[in-house]
């Protein structure tokens, strides 16, 4: 627990220095769900009718920006060798960074969300449904990531292999997150997207840190 503690302040303290990359993940997450909007018209009816969809597309985009930064820099400079070699046990550091990056990248969305979401004219009865979703669905987004940001050490355009590795894993919480928005904004029960986005989390949880670590090692061999 004492190396957990270590490197997650180590990577807290790391992201409050270098504020811009909070920024850039906030600005892309704004101007993409703009460019939405304008791409559909003024229609409010329809801008209402996407809401739910465009949110949680452009948070997914968002998120993705700063994963392959998740490792590459300690890679680079050695730091993760020295981190393996001092006895850190390679799953507590993977979920320390992972949960590093969803305190600096998904709570980020989180708290931009209501905002973005206003501008699409999403319904007010959905917001609950909307926050509910990104709570339970950025985390696995930081998991998943984690895993893809390992695989990539070391290969030339890792941005470009990182999303098409991302892409197909995010689609099913892409689906049910904007299905519990989506039902809310209907009236209808939001308690199996919901079921489905806890079940996603606890599999992720499960499986994701062990992944990322056994490819730690082996990038690092």
């Amino acid at each position: 627990m004492s190396g957990f503690s270590t490197i997650l302040r180590r990577e807290l303290t790391l992201s409050l220095r270098s504020q811009g990359d909070v920024m850039t993940v906030i600005a892309f997450f704004a101007i993409a769900a703009a460019l939405f909007a304008f791409g559909v018209g003024p229609e409010l009816n329809v801008q209402s009718r996407i809401a739910s969809g465009v949110v949680w597309t452009t948070a997914l985009l968002a998120a993705l920006l700063s994963l392959e930064r998740l490792f590459a820099l300690d890679y680079e400079d050695g730091t993760l060798d020295q981190l393996m070699l001092s006895g850190t046990e390679p799953i507590a550091m993977v979920l320390a960074k992972t949960l590093a990056h969803w305190l600096t990248t998904g709570l980020a969305l989180l708290i931009a969300a209501p905002v973005v979401a206003l501008a699409l004219q999403l319904p007010t009865q959905a917001y609950g449904a909307l926050m509910m979703s990104l709570a339970l669905g950025t985390p696995t987004l930081s998991l998943l990531g984690a895993v893809g940001a390992a695989l990539i050490l070391g290969a030339k355009r890792g941005g470009v292999l990182l999303s098409l590795l991302l892409l197909p894993l995010y689609i099913p919480i892409l689906i049910f997150g904007a299905a519990a928005v989506e039902g809310a904004t209907l009236g209808l029960s939001t308690s199996a997207p919901y079921a489905v986005l806890g079940g996603l989390l606890v599999a992720a949880l499960t499986l994701c840190p062990w992944a990322a670590a056994s490819a730690l090692r082996h990038a690092l061999e």
